[in-house]
């Protein structure tokens, strides 16, 4: 338990890791029964209803809206965001 709590960095007493060895033995029981499911001609899927992507045409439909957006700036220079120097 301490290995798997080290490689997902993640500090555990070692009461706690006693504590919660018997959860994660059942997680991997879990596991291993998935294993045992036959799903041979089975589709592979990414959702369970079919889904469509559904596209729309790729057209500009807010824009020259400069102004308002920059109104909301807590400070804007030349029609830019203005934000603080981070680098020297």
């Amino acid at each position: 338990m301490q290995r798997i709590a080290s490689l997902a960095r993640i500090a555990i007493t070692p009461e706690e890791a006693a504590r919660l060895a018997p959860d994660l033995s059942n997680i991997l029981g879990w596991i291993e029964q998935l294993g045992e499911v036959d799903c041979a001609g089975v589709e592979p899927m990414t959702a369970v209803i079919p889904n469509r992507l559904r596209l729309r045409d790729d057209v500009v439909t807010d824009g020259d809206v400069r102004d308002l957006v920059l109104a909301n700036a807590p400070q804007a220079e030349h029609g830019f965001f203005a934000v603080p120097k981070v680098i020297e």
